[in-house]
Protein backbone atom coordinates (compact mmCIF):
# COMPACT_ATOMS: atom_id res chain seq x y z
CA UNK A 1 0.00 0.00 0.00
CA UNK A 2 1.55 3.18 -1.44
CA UNK A 3 2.04 5.97 2.10
CA UNK A 4 -0.44 8.20 2.76
CA UNK A 5 0.88 11.85 1.65
CA UNK A 6 -0.11 14.20 4.39
CA UNK A 7 -1.77 17.32 4.14
CA UNK A 8 1.49 19.33 5.72
CA UNK A 9 3.93 17.57 3.13
CA UNK A 10 1.03 18.18 0.42
CA UNK A 11 1.66 22.33 1.90
CA UNK A 12 5.66 21.95 1.99
CA UNK A 13 5.65 20.68 -1.70
CA UNK A 14 3.46 23.15 -2.96
CA UNK A 15 6.07 25.83 -1.26
CA UNK A 16 9.35 23.91 -2.67
CA UNK A 17 7.67 24.16 -5.84
CA UNK A 18 6.62 27.58 -6.14
CA UNK A 19 10.11 28.71 -4.71
CA UNK A 20 11.95 26.80 -7.76
CA UNK A 21 9.92 27.93 -10.15
CA UNK A 22 10.57 31.42 -9.49
CA UNK A 23 14.10 30.69 -9.87
CA UNK A 24 13.41 28.83 -12.88
CA UNK A 25 11.57 32.32 -14.20
CA UNK A 26 14.02 34.60 -12.99
CA UNK A 27 16.74 32.56 -14.48
CA UNK A 28 15.55 31.13 -17.93
CA UNK A 29 12.59 33.46 -18.72
CA UNK A 30 13.31 37.06 -17.67
CA UNK A 31 17.13 37.38 -17.37
CA UNK A 32 17.73 36.39 -20.53
CA UNK A 33 15.37 38.94 -22.45
CA UNK A 34 16.29 41.37 -19.87
CA UNK A 35 18.40 43.29 -22.09
CA UNK A 36 15.50 43.31 -25.28
CA UNK A 37 12.93 44.36 -22.19
CA UNK A 38 15.20 47.45 -21.23
CA UNK A 39 15.90 48.68 -24.82
CA UNK A 40 12.33 47.81 -26.25
CA UNK A 41 10.70 49.05 -23.20
CA UNK A 42 8.04 46.82 -23.47
CA UNK A 43 7.39 43.51 -21.51
CA UNK A 44 6.17 40.82 -23.34
CA UNK A 45 3.03 39.36 -22.67
CA UNK A 46 5.01 36.11 -22.25
CA UNK A 47 6.66 36.89 -19.17
CA UNK A 48 3.31 37.77 -17.43
CA UNK A 49 2.08 33.92 -18.74
CA UNK A 50 4.83 32.50 -17.11
CA UNK A 51 4.43 33.86 -13.76
CA UNK A 52 0.58 33.05 -14.17
CA UNK A 53 1.36 29.82 -14.83
CA UNK A 54 3.37 29.39 -12.01
CA UNK A 55 1.51 30.16 -9.77
CA UNK A 56 3.20 33.21 -8.74
CA UNK A 57 0.42 36.22 -8.59
CA UNK A 58 -0.84 34.08 -5.52
CA UNK A 59 2.52 33.81 -3.15
CA UNK A 60 1.13 36.85 -0.65
CA UNK A 61 -2.84 35.13 -0.29
CA UNK A 62 -3.38 33.07 2.53
CA UNK A 63 -4.35 29.49 2.15
CA UNK A 64 -8.20 30.19 2.70
CA UNK A 65 -7.86 32.29 -0.17
CA UNK A 66 -6.25 29.65 -2.12
CA UNK A 67 -2.69 31.25 -1.41
CA UNK A 68 -0.09 28.30 -0.54
CA UNK A 69 1.00 29.58 3.19
CA UNK A 70 3.90 31.02 2.88
CA UNK A 71 6.46 32.31 5.08
CA UNK A 72 7.03 35.72 4.82
CA UNK A 73 10.39 35.27 4.77
CA UNK A 74 10.00 32.60 1.14
CA UNK A 75 7.66 35.43 -0.05
CA UNK A 76 10.29 38.36 0.14
CA UNK A 77 13.04 35.67 -1.20
CA UNK A 78 10.33 34.89 -4.13
CA UNK A 79 10.73 38.79 -5.20
CA UNK A 80 14.64 39.03 -4.77
CA UNK A 81 14.94 36.17 -6.88
CA UNK A 82 12.67 37.78 -9.90
CA UNK A 83 14.03 40.93 -9.14
CA UNK A 84 17.39 39.21 -10.03
CA UNK A 85 15.67 38.16 -13.88
CA UNK A 86 13.93 41.40 -15.10
CA UNK A 87 13.67 44.57 -12.79
CA UNK A 88 11.05 46.04 -14.82
CA UNK A 89 9.08 43.17 -14.88
CA UNK A 90 9.23 42.11 -11.08
CA UNK A 91 8.45 46.13 -9.92
CA UNK A 92 5.07 45.95 -12.02
CA UNK A 93 4.43 42.32 -11.02
CA UNK A 94 5.22 43.19 -7.31
CA UNK A 95 2.33 45.87 -6.59
CA UNK A 96 -0.08 43.36 -7.60
CA UNK A 97 0.55 41.95 -4.38
CA UNK A 98 -0.78 45.11 -2.53
CA UNK A 99 -4.31 44.73 -4.14
CA UNK A 100 -4.28 40.73 -3.15
CA UNK A 101 -3.38 41.57 0.13
CA UNK A 102 -5.62 44.20 0.65
CA UNK A 103 -8.04 41.60 -1.07
CA UNK A 104 -7.67 38.73 1.36
CA UNK A 105 -8.21 41.38 4.24
CA UNK A 106 -11.32 43.13 3.30
CA UNK A 107 -14.67 43.43 4.99
CA UNK A 108 -16.19 43.76 2.17
CA UNK A 109 -16.77 40.57 1.58
CA UNK A 110 -18.80 40.98 -1.95
CA UNK A 111 -15.56 42.73 -3.41
CA UNK A 112 -12.92 40.18 -1.89
CA UNK A 113 -15.17 37.18 -3.70
CA UNK A 114 -15.64 39.00 -6.59
CA UNK A 115 -12.16 39.93 -7.35
CA UNK A 116 -10.00 37.67 -4.88
CA UNK A 117 -10.05 34.71 -6.74
CA UNK A 118 -8.82 35.94 -9.94
CA UNK A 119 -5.82 38.33 -8.87
CA UNK A 120 -4.98 34.82 -6.78
CA UNK A 121 -4.36 32.83 -9.95
CA UNK A 122 -3.48 35.72 -12.00
CA UNK A 123 -6.65 35.96 -14.70
CA UNK A 124 -6.63 39.33 -12.96
CA UNK A 125 -3.50 41.89 -12.61
CA UNK A 126 -3.29 44.67 -10.56
CA UNK A 127 -1.18 47.94 -9.40
CA UNK A 128 -1.56 50.47 -7.06
CA UNK A 129 -1.82 54.37 -6.46
CA UNK A 130 -1.75 54.67 -3.34
CA UNK A 131 1.58 57.59 -3.14
CA UNK A 132 -1.29 60.52 -3.22
CA UNK A 133 -2.35 59.45 0.31
CA UNK A 134 1.11 59.73 1.91
CA UNK A 135 2.01 63.33 1.86
CA UNK A 136 0.39 66.11 4.04
CA UNK A 137 -1.46 67.85 2.85
CA UNK A 138 -2.11 64.41 0.82
CA UNK A 139 -2.34 64.87 -3.19
CA UNK A 140 -5.33 62.48 -3.83
CA UNK A 141 -8.73 63.59 -1.41
CA UNK A 142 -11.54 61.56 -0.80
CA UNK A 143 -15.06 63.75 -0.54
CA UNK A 144 -18.12 61.85 0.85
CA UNK A 145 -21.18 62.19 -1.42
CA UNK A 146 -24.02 60.69 -0.45
CA UNK A 147 -23.70 57.38 -2.12
CA UNK A 148 -20.11 56.75 -2.35
CA UNK A 149 -17.22 58.79 -2.80
CA UNK A 150 -16.00 61.62 -5.00
CA UNK A 151 -12.25 61.48 -5.69
CA UNK A 152 -9.88 64.36 -6.64
CA UNK A 153 -5.97 64.68 -6.98
CA UNK A 154 -2.95 63.37 -8.50
CA UNK A 155 -1.46 59.56 -8.14
CA UNK A 156 2.65 60.81 -9.36
CA UNK A 157 3.98 57.47 -10.08
CA UNK A 158 1.26 54.31 -11.31
CA UNK A 159 3.48 51.54 -13.00
CA UNK A 160 1.45 48.68 -15.46
CA UNK A 161 -0.67 51.07 -17.31
CA UNK A 162 -2.04 48.83 -20.15
CA UNK A 163 -0.82 45.92 -18.59
CA UNK A 164 -3.13 46.09 -15.40
CA UNK A 165 -6.62 44.93 -15.46
CA UNK A 166 -7.16 46.51 -11.35
CA UNK A 167 -6.31 49.74 -9.66
CA UNK A 168 -6.40 50.27 -6.36
CA UNK A 169 -6.34 53.94 -5.66
CA UNK A 170 -5.71 55.78 -2.19
CA UNK A 171 -7.18 58.95 -1.12
CA UNK A 172 -7.76 60.71 2.32
CA UNK A 173 -11.15 61.94 3.54
CA UNK A 174 -11.61 65.35 3.48
CA UNK A 175 -13.38 65.52 6.48
CA UNK A 176 -11.69 62.81 8.82
CA UNK A 177 -8.39 62.01 7.49
CA UNK A 178 -9.17 58.52 7.38
CA UNK A 179 -7.77 56.84 4.04
CA UNK A 180 -10.29 55.16 1.67
CA UNK A 181 -8.76 52.78 -1.10
CA UNK A 182 -10.82 51.79 -3.72
CA UNK A 183 -10.58 48.85 -6.69
CA UNK A 184 -11.20 49.46 -9.87
CA UNK A 185 -11.44 47.85 -13.22
CA UNK A 186 -8.74 49.42 -15.46
CA UNK A 187 -11.59 49.27 -18.39
CA UNK A 188 -14.07 51.08 -16.39
CA UNK A 189 -11.94 54.67 -15.64
CA UNK A 190 -13.65 57.50 -17.19
CA UNK A 191 -12.35 58.90 -20.32
CA UNK A 192 -11.77 62.37 -18.71
CA UNK A 193 -9.16 60.13 -16.80
CA UNK A 194 -5.72 62.17 -16.93
CA UNK A 195 -2.37 60.42 -17.36
CA UNK A 196 0.61 61.09 -18.23
CA UNK A 197 3.39 58.52 -19.54
CA UNK A 198 6.45 58.98 -18.06
CA UNK A 199 9.94 58.25 -19.39
CA UNK A 200 12.26 56.80 -17.03
CA UNK A 201 16.21 56.38 -17.56
CA UNK A 202 15.61 52.98 -15.87
CA UNK A 203 12.51 50.36 -15.38
CA UNK A 204 11.15 52.23 -18.06
CA UNK A 205 9.30 48.80 -19.89
CA UNK A 206 6.99 48.75 -16.02
CA UNK A 207 5.01 51.44 -18.09
CA UNK A 208 4.70 54.32 -15.65
CA UNK A 209 2.10 57.43 -15.67
CA UNK A 210 1.42 60.52 -13.69
CA UNK A 211 -2.37 59.90 -12.76
CA UNK A 212 -4.52 62.79 -12.40
CA UNK A 213 -8.25 62.64 -11.51
CA UNK A 214 -10.97 64.83 -11.45
CA UNK A 215 -14.53 64.23 -9.66
CA UNK A 216 -14.41 60.32 -9.96
CA UNK A 217 -17.08 58.76 -8.23
CA UNK A 218 -16.40 55.69 -6.09
CA UNK A 219 -19.24 53.36 -5.21
CA UNK A 220 -19.69 52.08 -1.74
CA UNK A 221 -18.98 48.72 -3.45
CA UNK A 222 -15.67 49.70 -4.66
CA UNK A 223 -14.15 50.64 -1.61
CA UNK A 224 -11.39 47.86 -0.21
CA UNK A 225 -10.64 49.14 3.10
CA UNK A 226 -11.22 52.55 5.36
CA UNK A 227 -8.37 52.90 7.96
CA UNK A 228 -7.26 55.32 10.10
CA UNK A 229 -3.86 57.98 9.06
CA UNK A 230 -2.02 55.78 11.88
CA UNK A 231 -2.88 52.39 10.74
CA UNK A 232 -2.19 53.60 6.84
CA UNK A 233 1.41 54.11 7.69
CA UNK A 234 1.49 50.88 10.17
CA UNK A 235 0.58 49.45 7.46
CA UNK A 236 2.92 50.82 4.54
CA UNK A 237 5.90 48.89 6.97
CA UNK A 238 4.92 45.66 4.74
CA UNK A 239 5.18 47.62 1.26
CA UNK A 240 8.61 49.21 2.54
CA UNK A 241 9.49 45.47 3.02
CA UNK A 242 8.46 44.15 -0.19
CA UNK A 243 9.98 47.20 -2.29
CA UNK A 244 13.27 46.51 0.06
CA UNK A 245 13.58 42.98 -2.13
CA UNK A 246 14.75 45.06 -5.03
CA UNK A 247 18.06 46.09 -4.43
CA UNK A 248 18.75 42.23 -3.12
CA UNK A 249 17.52 41.42 -6.66
CA UNK A 250 19.82 43.79 -7.79
CA UNK A 251 23.07 42.02 -5.24
CA UNK A 252 22.21 38.20 -6.69
CA UNK A 253 22.24 39.67 -10.67
CA UNK A 254 25.51 41.60 -10.12
CA UNK A 255 27.49 39.17 -7.66
CA UNK A 256 26.46 36.10 -9.98
CA UNK A 257 28.31 38.09 -12.90
CA UNK A 258 31.57 39.19 -10.70
CA UNK A 259 31.62 35.19 -9.77
CA UNK A 260 31.18 34.19 -13.40
CA UNK A 261 34.00 37.53 -14.17
CA UNK A 262 36.18 35.68 -11.73
CA UNK A 263 35.57 37.90 -8.86
CA UNK A 264 34.40 35.47 -5.97
CA UNK A 265 35.92 37.49 -2.99
CA UNK A 266 34.00 40.30 -3.63
CA UNK A 267 31.07 38.41 -4.92
CA UNK A 268 30.88 36.62 -0.82
CA UNK A 269 31.55 39.96 0.55
CA UNK A 270 28.57 41.86 -1.04
CA UNK A 271 26.70 38.58 0.18
CA UNK A 272 27.93 38.96 3.19
CA UNK A 273 26.86 42.12 3.83
CA UNK A 274 23.09 41.27 2.18
CA UNK A 275 22.74 38.96 4.42
CA UNK A 276 23.14 41.22 7.27
CA UNK A 277 20.63 44.13 5.86
CA UNK A 278 18.05 41.18 5.02
CA UNK A 279 18.14 40.03 8.30
CA UNK A 280 17.66 43.97 9.86
CA UNK A 281 14.95 44.30 7.52
CA UNK A 282 13.13 41.69 8.66
CA UNK A 283 14.18 42.65 12.58
CA UNK A 284 12.61 45.96 11.99
CA UNK A 285 9.44 45.30 10.60
CA UNK A 286 7.50 46.94 13.52
CA UNK A 287 10.02 50.06 13.83
CA UNK A 288 8.93 52.54 10.91
CA UNK A 289 12.43 53.98 11.72
CA UNK A 290 14.89 51.50 11.54
CA UNK A 291 12.86 49.75 8.27
CA UNK A 292 13.74 52.78 6.53
CA UNK A 293 17.59 52.63 8.03
CA UNK A 294 17.89 49.03 6.82
CA UNK A 295 16.32 49.84 3.68
CA UNK A 296 18.50 52.76 2.80
CA UNK A 297 21.90 50.14 3.75
CA UNK A 298 19.97 48.10 0.88
CA UNK A 299 19.97 50.69 -1.72
CA UNK A 300 23.42 51.83 -0.78
CA UNK A 301 24.54 47.67 -0.97
CA UNK A 302 23.16 47.68 -4.31
CA UNK A 303 24.60 50.67 -5.79
CA UNK A 304 28.12 49.19 -4.41
CA UNK A 305 27.70 45.92 -6.15
CA UNK A 306 26.38 47.56 -9.12
CA UNK A 307 30.07 49.55 -8.94
CA UNK A 308 32.02 46.33 -8.14
CA UNK A 309 30.44 44.70 -11.43
CA UNK A 310 31.49 47.85 -13.68
CA UNK A 311 35.12 47.67 -12.00
CA UNK A 312 35.11 44.37 -12.84
CA UNK A 313 33.70 44.53 -16.43
CA UNK A 314 35.81 48.46 -17.42
CA UNK A 315 35.46 49.48 -20.93
CA UNK A 316 32.71 46.71 -21.55
CA UNK A 317 30.31 48.26 -18.67
CA UNK A 318 30.15 51.34 -20.91
CA UNK A 319 28.76 49.86 -23.47
CA UNK A 320 24.92 50.57 -23.77
CA UNK A 321 22.69 47.34 -23.44
CA UNK A 322 25.51 45.64 -21.48
CA UNK A 323 24.48 43.93 -18.17
CA UNK A 324 26.85 45.89 -16.18
CA UNK A 325 25.42 49.45 -17.52
CA UNK A 326 22.03 48.30 -17.37
CA UNK A 327 21.87 47.23 -13.80
CA UNK A 328 23.96 50.24 -12.40
CA UNK A 329 21.06 52.50 -14.31
CA UNK A 330 18.54 50.27 -12.56
CA UNK A 331 20.56 51.30 -9.08
CA UNK A 332 19.38 54.59 -9.19
CA UNK A 333 15.49 54.00 -9.86
CA UNK A 334 15.89 52.06 -6.59
CA UNK A 335 17.50 54.50 -4.50
CA UNK A 336 14.35 56.60 -5.63
CA UNK A 337 11.29 54.26 -6.82
CA UNK A 338 8.73 53.89 -4.02
CA UNK A 339 10.89 55.80 -1.75
CA UNK A 340 10.00 58.13 1.40
CA UNK A 341 11.06 61.48 2.83
CA UNK A 342 12.97 59.63 5.44
CA UNK A 343 15.00 57.33 3.25
CA UNK A 344 15.93 59.80 1.07
CA UNK A 345 17.21 61.87 3.20
CA UNK A 346 19.11 59.41 4.62
CA UNK A 347 20.45 58.34 1.41
CA UNK A 348 21.59 62.26 1.07
CA UNK A 349 23.43 62.12 4.02
CA UNK A 350 25.11 59.22 3.52
CA UNK A 351 26.26 60.40 0.20
CA UNK A 352 27.12 63.93 0.85
CA UNK A 353 29.30 62.67 3.90
CA UNK A 354 27.31 64.35 6.40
Amino acid sequence: MPPVTSNAASADDRRSTLKAAAYRVADDVLYPAAADVDRTGHVPDSHWAALAEAGLYGIAAPVDAGGPGLEFGEVTEILEVLASGCLSTAFTWIQHHGVVISLAGSPNTALRDTLLGDTVNGHLRAGVAYAGAVPTPPRMTATRNGTGWRFDGYAPFVSGWGVIDLLQISARDVETDDVIAAIIRTDDLPSSIDFHPLRLAAVDAAATVALKVTSLSIADEQVVSRVTLEDFFANQNIGVRLNGTLPFGTLRRATALLDIAGHSPQARRLRERGDGIRTALDAALGDADGLLVARADAAQLALDAAAALVAAEGGKALIGGSDAERIFRETAFILVAASRPQLKDALLQRFSGL
